[in-house]
């Protein structure tokens, strides 16, 4: 695939959409599993085809709509308010998503969003999400033998 620098467009519209993801979750006090599902595989498919269309918008409004259209609402989970460190961005934590995602749907033979929807659904999200520990800057091959695993090695 043919990509604009060093990764694939898809891959950049990967990386847009598990940001979005953090971004809706952050936005909303909710888990990643929680956004995923209310969004559903329809919408997550939406995201990721049109997602060089969406990053040039604001993500503020982009999210906004998203979270109406698919009444997501205020939960209670606050990663980002408990986090004693320095808080990883968006798109620090899409970073660490697109390449989980990526290996996963390699290894098991799925589509992007089939992996998208079982990662976020796996333990390791709740690891990933938790910035208090290491996990979501551990190195990528680790993360992926984890949840190959279904524990963290």
């Amino acid at each position: 695939m043919i990509g604009i620098g060093r990764e694939t467009q898809k891959d950049n519209d990967l990386f847009f959409t598990c940001s979005l993801i953090d971004y809706i979750a952050r936005k909303t006090k909710n888990i990643r599993a929680y956004i995923v599902n209310q969004l559903g595989k329809e919408r997550l498919e939406k995201i990721y085809d049109l997602a060089d269309v969406y990053h040039c918008d604001n993500i503020d409004r982009v999210s906004g709509d998203f979270i109406e259209e698919a009444q997501i609402g205020i939960g209670t989970f606050d990663n980002v308010g408990e986090c004693k460190y320095s808080i990883p961005s968006h798109w620090d934590i899409g970073k660490v998503y697109k390449r989980l995602i990526k290996q996963v749907a390699e290894y098991e033979n799925i589509s992007i969003i089939d992996a998208l929807i079982k990662v976020y659904n796996s333990f390791i999200s709740a690891k990933i999400d938790d910035y208090n520990s290491s996990v979501y800057y551990e190195n990528p091959s680790y993360i992926f033998e984890s949840y190959k695993e279904n524990k963290m090695l």
